[in-house]
């Protein structure tokens, strides 16, 4: 059985392959990003199948995104919770602008699979590198922040939201 620390290093070694990244998360495990809030964004994805559609969502936006073991530094851990920040220097490909974004992530683990990843980033970098006009083309917060639970947004949600379909 995988314990929290070994969950984390295989789902960021395996980001840039959705299914096997995937594969990681529980049924009813959950992947969310409480700050893409401030973009207008989705901030949460359930099961195997929405981690998927957002990783391979990540991938369109940046195609070369992914995480070295040298740039993953745990800094606490547990059998069943591992809180670390993790490094990656990606192209955006709407704009080739290079984004340097550092992620805070707690992962927790149960019975060897990923109960819950909940991650946060410099928005202002993401929005920087993706948007044609950085930060100045920042939509109002549509979606607000709390503790309660979220809706599950798909992945395609997210792609239309910065596409400017939403």
């Amino acid at each position: 059985m995988s314990d929290a620390t070994t969950l984390l290093k295989e789902f960021l070694g395996n980001i840039r392959d959705p299914e096997k990244a995937s594969a990681l998360f529980a049924e009813d495990g959950a992947f969310e990003m409480p700050f893409f809030v401030s973009l207008g964004l989705p901030n949460r994805f359930e099961g195997p199948e929405g981690v998927k559609g957002l990783i391979t969502t990540v991938l369109e936006y940046y195609p070369d995104f992914e995480f070295k073991d040298e740039d993953i530094t745990v800094l606490i851990e547990t059998p069943d919770q591992v809180f670390a920040e993790y490094v990656t220097h990606a192209t955006a490909a709407a704009t080739g602008r290079l984004a340097h974004h550092l992620f805070m992530g707690r992962l927790v683990a149960e019975n060897g699979q990923i109960k819950l990843i909940r991650e946060a980033l410099n928005t202002v970098a993401a929005a920087s590198a993706l948007l044609a006009g950085g930060t100045h083309d920042l939509p109002e917060p549509t979606i607000r922040a709390s503790w309660s639970p979220r809706p599950n947004y798909p992945a395609s949600a997210l792609r239309g939201m910065l596409s400017g379909r939403y």
